[in-house]
């Protein structure tokens, strides 16, 4: 970074207590700021100044003008060095006519370098004082470095290398030299190493023309090369470009409960590429929280144990590209997987109360008819793991006892007999391979006084019911992984818990389980589009594209509000690897929630896809003139009853008077069912009409006013408004050439204001009084 003023003087010498400079950098917008300061500026500061940037190969730089503006007080200084009491002012000096100095024309600009090039040394002080150069040593140093050194001609190379060559990785490139002497021998070298022919270096020799050919360059082709013809050598540098590795399985969103094992997988371009994992704007390295897993072109960054701290967005960066993940962390709730049962046991014998929850760090406090209970000889209280126990030496009391268990809730128990547990519950598959499944289940709802010892897995053929046990002790665990299967067939699974009174009733799984490896579970990939609410107007077409996976190929399956997709205006198209979900012309009954699953055996994944189909809106209902006062006239309506299957944004309000029948603007995107038309014309009447609008547009409809409003001619006008035509044959009671008008009372005899009554044939504008 350097500070230059004019052409040549670099400023960086002149820094002190004139110039001023100064560098900040920003972390978070990653931006350096640089500042010059001129500390009292003089005369001598105003000029061009250019500020250059120089970065690698790369230079860049802007220029700016410092003035300073003729202040004319200084004319009037006192001469004498007494300060303010010192001279005399000099008025008549200043007052003298002084001559008009022609303006010079304005000058090109000329580049005193270019002359200093072409000049000679003798002429150098003589240009620097024409073009006010006063660092006369600068710029012979500058100049220096600007003159061109001419190249010897070469006795041996008509025609040397290029300064470097640059080529992409994987592709491959040529070096060309030419030579007085098409017999001589030339040599290679890299690095200063000579090079060997080969299926990589190529030597050509075509008359008096060499050629090195480089296929499929690398980074390690990245070097400096020589061609050697006797003592002379041409120099030159080949620069291997890396191509920019894209990210092509991008990050899903992940949300898991406090404790859990959390990854983020993505995929990329090239295999070895190194990729940045970040959050909240710091690195993620390996560490005792983090681990960065590689697998070709798979990069994994997983956590262990999930807490709420780890709540945010992932980014993860190449030189190519980026993706971002967001991790959603769920707080645990304190569950009791075992509750304490009822127990019943003789006199003289132990009891043991045991209760199981779900997490470890949680100890709870016994209670018995309200009082805690403490440890003693008879009484011990344990916690293992997540286990707390409470056993009752001798001797017991007949009496029956309460006993209760104080955690973030609270459970109770009394004295009963024992019995086998109630059966277990949630009985799933985890995992399937050719010839293994692996189960997981909850335990029973209902343990009794025995507890559960263990459980027994069982299995039998679909359609059969010869069950055969998969192990011959009870397990401990809520999972087990079942071996020795038979291959593709499909087998029924079923779960008993054990305990000193014996078998549970078994948890049966309700559907069979095909013995075959699942190389990847199903999973839809719905776009971020999809995630949200799906907006499409009528008519306009729908082409949804839903990527998923799973091996071997799931069974698709598409619903709409809960029901099966029976539309045949809607069309489904399924591939190994993705489903379509078209629709040719939408319509307003294709909206609705529709539901994907992908399924794989009893593997499952479901996304809801909320699409909604608009239209334009209906008119509004009953258009009413409210109100007339002065100039103005109020206008109430109801909405549409038809919106269009979205919300109203407002309504255009139009005007049209009785003489011209022409239609205006009164008020565009008004949102109230109701509006005020001001600055009507005096003496005219006026119609009104309403346009309902949504996000499609405006009603193809228009609702238009039931009654009128008239501006009288005084600025008054009437509420109330009738004119009775000549009456029928059947109303004899009045003449044929009698007619009624009626007005507003209170602005004629209230006021004891005259009125004046006139009338006109329809289409004549002459009015008769």
């Amino acid at each position: 970074m350097k500070w230059l003023k004019g052409k040549w003087l670099d400023l960086g010498s002149k820094a002190g207590k004139h110039v001023q400079f100064k560098e900040t950098y920003d972390r978070n917008s990653k931006v350096y700021t640089y500042e010059m300061s001129i500390i009292k500026v003089v005369e001598g500061d105003a000029g061009g100044y250019r500020c250059e940037v120089t970065s690698k190969d790369k230079c860049d730089s802007c220029t700016f003008e410092v003035t300073q503006p003729a202040n004319i007080l200084d004319a009037f200084k006192r001469s004498g060095d007494a300060g303010e009491d010192a001279g005399d002012l000099d008025f008549s000096a200043l007052l003298k006519k002084r001559e008009k100095k022609a303006r010079d024309e304005p000058k090109e600009e000329v580049d005193v370098w270019e002359i200093l090039k072409d000049a000679k040394p003798c002429d150098y002080e003589k240009i620097a004082f024409d073009y006010g150069i006063t660092d006369l040593r600068g710029l012979l140093k500058r100049l220096k470095k600007m003159k061109k050194v001419e190249p010897k001609k070469s006795d041996a190379f008509l025609k040397k290398l290029e300064q470097c060559y640059s080529v992409d990785k994987g592709k491959r490139t040529q070096m060309h030299v030419e030579l007085h002497d098409p017999n001589v021998q030339v040599k290679w070298l890299k690095n200063g190493v000579e090079i060997k022919p080969s299926a990589k270096y190529v030597f050509e020799c075509v008359g008096n023309k060499r050629t090195l050919t480089i296929n499929k360059c690398n980074l390690s082709d990245d070097a400096a090369y020589e061609c050697v013809v006797g003592e002379e050598k041409s120099f030159t540098e080949v620069f291997v470009k890396e191509p920019p590795v894209t990210i092509t399985k991008l990050l899903d969103d992940v949300h898991v409960v406090v404790g859990e094992k959390v990854e983020f997988e993505c995929e990329v371009s090239e295999e070895g590429a190194n990729v940045k994992w970040m959050k909240d704007g710091v690195e993620l390295t390996k560490d005792g929280k983090y681990r960065i897993k590689k697998d070709g072109k798979k990069h994994t960054l997983v956590i262990n144990e999930a807490t709420i701290e780890d709540i945010g967005m992932y980014y993860v960066y190449t030189n190519g590209g980026e993706s971002k993940g967001e991790l959603e962390v769920e707080a645990k709730e304190l569950e009791v997987l075992q509750s304490i049962a009822d127990l019943s046991v003789k006199a003289c014998e132990q009891a043991m109360f045991k209760c199981e929850v779900s997490d470890e760090k949680v100890v709870g406090k016994w209670f018995k008819d309200g009082v805690e209970v403490k440890p003693g000889n008879r009484i011990k209280v344990s916690h293992i793991g997540r286990y707390g126990i409470t056993l009752l030496g001798l001797p017991l009391s007949s009496s029956p006892l309460n006993y209760s268990l104080s955690l973030s809730l609270s459970l109770s128990l009394s004295l009963s007999l024992s019995a086998p547990t109630s059966e277990p519950t949630r009985l799933t598959v985890e995992d399937v391979t050719d010839s293994t499944c692996a189960l997981k289940w909850r335990p029973p709802e209902r343990v009794g006084a025995g507890g559960v010892d263990g459980y027994i897995i069982e299995w039998c053929k679909e359609g059969e019911d010869n069950w055969v046990a998969a192990n011959k002790e009870p397990v401990d665990k809520n999972t087990y992984r079942v071996k020795g299967l038979p291959t593709g067939e499909k087998l029924l699974f079923r779960v008993v818990a054990m305990n000193i009174a014996g078998r549970s009733p078994p948890c049966t799984m309700k559907q069979s389980v095909t013995v075959r490896e699942i190389m990847e579970y199903p999973k839809i990939r719905l776009p971020r589009q999809l995630r949200t609410k799906f907006i499409r107007k009528v008519g306009e077409k729908i082409n949804l594209v839903i990527p998923f996976q799973g091996k071997p190929r799931p069974v698709v399956n598409w619903l709409k509000d809960g029901e099966p997709l029976e539309n045949k205006s809607v069309g489904i198209r399924t591939s190994d690897f993705d489903t379509i979900l078209f629709i040719r012309s939408a319509e307003r009954d294709h909206s609705g929630t529709y539901t994907l699953s992908v399924q794989i055996d009893n593997m499952q994944d479901k996304a809801d896809i909320h699409i909604q189909i608009v239209d334009k809106p209906g008119p509004p209902i009953n258009v009413m003139v409210t109100d007339v006062w002065g100039f103005n006239a109020a206008l109430e309506w109801k909405p549409p009853k038809d919106t269009g299957n979205t919300d109203i944004t407002g309504y255009t309000i139009q005007k049209a008077d009785k003489k011209t029948q022409g239609w205006f603007t009164v008020y565009e995107h008004n949102r109230r069912p109701s509006c005020t038309a001001s600055d009507l014309v005096m003496g005219n009447e006026y119609s009104f009409r309403v346009f309902s609008e949504n996000i499609c547009g405006l009603s193809d409809e228009v609702a238009f006013s039931k009654n009128t409003a008239i501006i009288g001619k005084t600025g008054n006008t009437l509420q109330y408004y009738t004119v009775l035509y000549p009456p029928t044959r059947s109303r004899k009671h009045a003449p044929r050439d009698i007619m009624s008008l009626l007005w507003s009372p209170e602005q004629a005899g209230s006021y004891g204001l005259p009125v004046c009554i006139g009338g006109c044939r329809i289409g004549w504008k002459p009015w008769i009084g």
